[in-house]
C-alpha cells in the first residue's frame, strides 16, 4: 500500500522512530492480552474564518503523537503521549501491562489488509496559498451583502485538515491518509427590526477545489440567505401530536442521533440500549431500511480503514423493518462473538477506540414527495435541524428545527419558528408510513460527539412521512 510507504517514512524515517525498538516494546506490552496496538497519528490543520468582513481568526496547528492500548477480557489499558520517541512507547507499555493482572489470553489475529483507495492522500492545506482563502472568505461576504440589501452580517469559515495513521500490531501493521474539509456560511439579515439567520456548509475527503470552485460557494451562500430570509416571515410554531414530514438529506441527522447510536456495538453489549437483543425482530415499519457505509468515495464520513486498521464496510442495520446488524469495534465485536465491521474509531491519539458510524442513512422508497405532502391535511414540514439531545437507553430525543413549515391541507404554507420535535427513536420508526424516492446525503458537514470525543460522520434519508409525533412549538 502506497499509504504505509508514506507513514513509514513519517513515522521511522523523519521522526526518528526505531520500529524493531517500538515493535519490542509493543509486543510485551501485549503478553497475554487478548488484543491491542500501537496508534500512531500525524495531524496538520488549517483553519480560517470572518466576521462581518474581516479577518476574525486564523490557526495552523500541528500535532503528532501515539496511543498504546492493551485489551484484556473487557477492560482497556490505554497510555497516549505527544513524544514520538522510543522511551516514551517503553513507558507506555508497562503502563498498560497492569490491566492484565491474573488474564491469561491469545491475541487475536490482526485485520485482513485492503488495497481500496476511497479519497486522495493529497494534503489539502499546501497546494492552496493562505491568501486565496482570505480572499475566497472575502468574496463570499461581498456576494452575499450583494444579494440582498436586508443582509446585516456574514460569517464564513474554511478548515482542512491532513491525517496520517500508522497502526502497528505485533503481527503487521496498516496506515491511513486523510484529507478533510470544509466551508460554513452564516448569513444574518434585518428588516423592519427582526434578525433572522441561516447556515450551510459542506465538504468532503478532497481538496480545497471542491470549495474554490464559484459556483459551489455561491450555491452554499445563496442556501444561507435563502434560509435566513425564510426565517424573517416565520410565525409561531404550533403545538401537540401532529403527522410530521422530514425533509431528504441532512434531516437523517435524527436518524443518526436517536437510531443510529443505539445500534452501537458497546451499548448493546451492555444491553444499555433501547435496541439490545432485538437482533432479527421487528423494529421498524416495513420499508424501512438503514445502512452504514463506511466505502463511499470521498465522503466526509469515510474510512479506507478504522482506526483499529480494519477496512470500513456496508453494514445493513435494518433490513424492511428487521434489525439484522450492530456496527462494531474488535473489542465489542469479539465479546459478543460477531465480525468488526470497521466502526472502531477515536478522535485522535489521545483516544481509545470505541464503536462509531461512518455514514449513516436510511435508504429511498417509491413515493413522490409531493404525494406525501399531498397525503397530509394539517402537519409540520422540518428541512433543517439544529441541535438535539438523545437518551440512549430510552431512545427518547428532543430536536430543534431551523427550517420548518406548516402543511395545510397537502400543501406547504407558512415556515414557523421554535419547532422542536420530541418523541423515542424506535417507536418513530415504527411510524413511518410514507418513503420518498429522492434519497440524498448531506452536504459534508456532520461532526459526531460521544464519550467526549468527536469524529467526521455522514447522514442522509428520503423525505419521509411519520404517521403521529410530537411538536413542541409555541402556539397551540
Amino acid at each position: 500500500m502506497a499509504d504505509l510507504a508514506v507513514t513509514e517514512d513519517l513515522f521511522f524515517t523523519r521522526a526518528g522512530l526505531d520500529k524493531d525498538g517500538a515493535l519490542r516494546s509493543l509486543t510485551s506490552a501485549l503478553e497475554g492480552m487478548d488484543d491491542g496496538e500501537l496508534y500512531l497519528e500525524y495531524r496538520q490543520s488549517e483553519a480560517v474564518s470572518l466576521d462581518d468582513g474581516k479577518i476574525r481568526s486564523a490557526t495552523f496547528d500541528t500535532a503528532q503523537g501515539f496511543g498504546l492500548r492493551a485489551v484484556a477480557g473487557e477492560t482497556a489499558g490505554y497510555a497516549h503521549a505527544s513524544t514520538l520517541d522510543n522511551a516514551s512507547i517503553e513507558r507506555a507499555a508497562e503502563t498498560v501491562k497492569a490491566v492484565r493482572g491474573g488474564h491469561s489470553g491469545t491475541l487475536a489475529a490482526g485485520p485482513v489488509g485492503t488495497n481500496q483507495a476511497l479519497y486522495t492522500d493529497l494534503n489539502p492545506i499546501a497546494p492552496v496559498p493562505f491568501e486565496t482563502k482570505v480572499k475566497l472568505l472575502s468574496e463570499i461576504d461581498a456576494y452575499a451583502r450583494s444579494r440582498d440589501p436586508r443582509v446585516k452580517q456574514v460569517m464564513a469559515s474554511v478548515v482542512g485538515s491532513w491525517q496520517a495513521v500508522h497502526i502497528l500490531r505485533p503481527d503487521g501493521a496498516a496506515a491511513d491518509i486523510r484529507p478533510l474539509v470544509r466551508l460554513n456560511v452564516t448569513v444574518m439579515v434585518e428588516h423592519g427590526g427582526r434578525l433572522e439567520t441561516g447556515t450551510h456548509g459542506l465538504g468532503g475527503r478532497t481538496g480545497f477545489d471542491m470549495i474554490l470552485d464559484e459556483a459551489t460557494w455561491k450555491a452554499a451562500t445563496d442556501e444561507a440567505l435563502r434560509q435566513a430570509l425564510v426565517n424573517l416571515d416565520s410565525i409561531d410554531a404550533p403545538a401537540g401530536e401532529m403527522p410530521v414530514v422530514l425533509g431528504p438529506g441532512w434531516p437523517g441527522v435524527l436518524l443518526h442521533e436517536a437510531i443510529g447510536h443505539g445500534l452501537e456495538g458497546d451499548f448493546n453489549r451492555k444491553k444499555t440500549s433501547a435496541f439490545s437483543d432485538l437482533l432479527g425482530k421487528r423494529v421498524a415499519a416495513p420499508g424501512v431500511t438503514v445502512v452504514d457505509d463506511g466505502t463511499l468515495p470521498d465522503r466526509r464520513g469515510s474510512l479506507t480503514i478504522d482506526d483499529e486498521g480494519t477496512p470500513t464496510s456496508r453494514t445493513v442495520l435494518i433490513e424492511d423493518g428487521i434489525l439484522t446488524g450492530y456496527l462494531f469495534d474488535r473489542m465489542n465485536a469479539r465479546l459478543m462473538g460477531m465480525k468488526p465491521t470497521g466502526n472502531g474509531r477515536r478522535q485522535s491519539y489521545a483516544h481509545k477506540p470505541i464503536p462509531r458510524m461512518t455514514n449513516t442513512f436510511m435508504l429511498g422508497g417509491k413515493d413522490d414527495p409531493k404525494d406525501i405532502l399531498g397525503s397530509v391535511k394539517k402537519g409540520l414540514y422540518a428541512v433543517n435541524f439544529g441541535g438535539g439531545q438523545v437518551d440512549i437507553v430510552s431512545g427518547k430525543f428532543v430536536f430543534s428545527c431551523t427550517e420548518a413549515y406548516l402543511i395545510e391541507d397537502g400543501r406547504i404554507t407558512a415556515p414557523v419558528k421554535g419547532a422542536t420535535l420530541i418523541g423515542n427513536g424506535p417507536d418513530v420508526l415504527t411510524r413511518v408510513s410514507m418513503i420518498g424516492n429522492d434519497m440524498a446525503l448531506d452536504p459534508g458537514i456532520g461532526t459526531c460527539g460521544k464519550d467526549g470525543q468527536g469524529v467526521a460522520c455522514g447522514v442522509g434519508q428520503p423525505t419521509l412521512k411519520v404517521d403521529l409525533l410530537t411538536v413542541g412549538g409555541t402556539s397551540v
